[in-house]
């Protein structure tokens, strides 16, 4: 059939009959070897060492959410790269933060990129927060199998609700549970450090400034607890990837601005090591 298409310049007839407004069904229906849970994966002996991307963070401020991540991924105990993009616009509201193996992590991202674009274009009009949540929590749960091999992927997703006027926050677990999260979350290896540091900063006051500001404290806080995570490197130039979405869309702070936040904490915490223990200012 497909040969006789390229032949004729005729598109095949998969992509002529009416269906769903999944680009993730339509490939199930098929080609689903094109899809992570529709290869066939061999017998695995041991622990696959694969990169590994560590930490992310999300906040909550009247207006938006701000959604960052660190630069580090970890092969067993090596570095495998120090400036991983970890954070990841999935459309003009909303953002994905990857946390577990890198390869089928990124390869989930775009894919799910892929899936939003081709609702609007079926649908004439974009999913809703909520149905973008849930459309990633069956791509997630569609990997289970890859995941009780080790190569799961847990991330972090955030998104500003034009409906409902303020930004949210929805976390995962490996098997494409969902919750949604009030005020912060954290996801990765360095999350538990992370949250305990945002636990004494967040307000919900907390201006678009300070709520920049705070991730990038909690970062630092992880990167002093877990190895895995990686902190400002201001000799390589390398800082987090700071996103802040809000009714005007996504935006990822410019290299300038991460280094400018990065580079007051730094000095701060040259007098205080432990950070801050109450407002960030």
């Amino acid at each position: 059939m497909e040969a006789n298409s390229r032949s004729t310049g005729r598109l095949p007839a998969a992509f002529l009959t009416p269906g769903s407004s999944s680009f993730v069904d339509f490939l199930s229906d098929h080609q689903p070897g094109l899809l992570p849970s529709g290869r066939n994966l061999p017998p695995i002996q041991g622990v696959i060492e694969a990169p590994h991307g560590t930490t992310i963070i999300a906040v909550t401020f009247p207006g938006g959410v701000v959604l960052a991540g660190d630069r580090r991924a970890t092969m067993g105990n090596l570095i495998a790269q120090r400036d991983m993009e970890k954070v990841f616009p999935a459309d003009e509201y909303s953002a994905v933060g990857i946390a577990g193996s890198a390869g089928p992590a990124v390869e989930m991202v775009k894919l799910f990129q892929l899936e939003l674009e081709h609702f609007e274009k079926v649908e004439g009009t974009r999913l809703s927060l909520e149905g973008k949540a849930n459309r990633l929590s069956t791509m997630i749960r569609s990997n289970l199998g890859m995941a009780m091999q080790g190569l799961a992927v847990v991330p972090l997703f955030a998104g500003y609700d034009v409906d409902r006027e303020k930004g949210r926050i929805f976390s995962y677990d490996v098997t494409g549970g969902r919750s949604e999260e009030r005020g912060y979350a954290a996801t990765g290896s360095g999350s538990l450090f992370a949250r305990g540091s945002m636990k004494k900063l967040y307000r919900e006051d907390l201006t678009e400034q300070q709520a920049t500001t705070l991730v990038v404290q909690a970062l630092y806080d992880a990167a002093d607890d877990d190895s895995a995570t990686g902190g400002p490197d201001v000799a390589r130039r390398i800082y987090p990837i700071v996103t802040v979405i809000t009714d005007d869309g996504f935006r990822r702070l410019t290299e300038a601005e991460s280094s400018e936040i990065a580079r007051s904490i730094l000095e701060r915490r040259m007098e205080q090591p432990d950070g801050p223990r109450a407002a960030l200012l």
